[in-house]
């Protein structure tokens, strides 16, 4: 079996800006809602059989309380933010297992998800769906692997490599020299991507690189600058990297057939015509016969 992890804040935020506005019976919009509903539905018709899908319910977490510059809700449209738990809620009436994050991040839930669902020998593959690159983290070899739906590109190991410069494992060690200005975190001054790649892609971890300039590889330019930034910035550098590692120990699932997709709930229909999506549940109840057909 496949496992599909979904990244849902990107989903409903891709949406949001990608499909016209459309309102509820009650006049909520809700137009994300519905094309991010019809995208996961989508998954299902071509064969996903076990999906989960984390949203930040709130966009704080724990981290804001490491550091104060760190990504909140501030800026975020309140039509988008209103729609995050009316998302959750479809998406669980159509039978689909949600994570919800208040204290982590929907990334710390699908990191989590993915390192789980590896154990299971049962799983041939873990796809997590989204672009992000702070998820390049968990790739390892071709069992767990990121697919950007939108550009129809899958990334396995050797593709995080090579467009990173570094394995996966050394990638919050990159963010946290480079900043993430997504996250809202600076890095470390005087560094750009092509010295992070090659320091790192030699050193492996902030930890492993010398603090004497003079005993770097002599194939690293610029040793005494980029030594000097990265050690009186030293304390900086690990909180940035600890904002930028993934957390293992969320709870998501007992196991792997907790995930599994087998038809939505009965107030999914109420939920469809609601949301002037009717036609959604038909695809729905298609999806559930098809399923149905399918050996286990």
């Amino acid at each position: 079996m496949d496992v599909h992890l979904i990244d849902g804040t990107y989903e409903l935020f891709r949406h949001f800006y990608a499909v016209p506005p459309a309102q509820d019976v009650d006049g909520r919009e809700m137009g994300a809602v519905r094309g991010v509903l019809r995208s996961v539905l989508s998954m299902i018709e071509r064969g996903a059989t076990h999906i989960g899908v984390a949203t930040d319910h709130v966009v704080e977490s724990f981290r804001n309380g490491l550091y104060a510059g760190y990504k909140t809700s501030e800026g975020v449209a309140p039509a988008l933010l209103s729609q995050f738990p009316m998302l959750e809620e479809a998406l669980a009436a159509m039978g689909v297992t949600v994570w919800p994050m208040v204290e982590y991040e929907a990334d710390d839930a699908l990191a989590s998800a993915a390192a789980k669902a590896a154990q299971d020998a049962r799983v041939r593959q873990v796809i997590i769906c989204t672009p992000d690159k702070d998820l390049g983290q968990c790739v390892s070899g071709t069992r767990i692997v990121q697919l950007d739906r939108r550009r129809g590109i899958l990334r396995d190991e050797a593709f995080v490599e090579a467009k990173f410069g570094v394995k996966p494992g050394s990638i919050p060690d990159y963010l946290a020299v480079l900043g993430d200005s997504a996250d809202g975190f600076p890095g470390v001054a005087g560094w750009g991507e092509k010295a992070a790649a090659q320091t790192l892609s030699r050193y492996l971890q902030l930890e492993n690189i010398p603090r004497d300039w003079r005993n770097w590889h002599p194939s690293l330019g610029n040793a005494r600058r980029l030594a000097t930034c990265l050690f009186e910035s030293w304390d900086d550098a690990l909180l940035f990297r600890t904002l930028a590692t993934l957390r293992l120990d969320v709870s998501v699932f007992e196991t792997v057939e907790d995930l599994r997709w087998s038809g939505p709930r009965p107030e999914f229909e109420g939920q469809c015509r609601a949301m002037g999506a009717a036609d959604l549940f038909g695809r729905v109840m298609s999806a559930v016969t098809s399923a149905q057909a399918q050996p286990a």
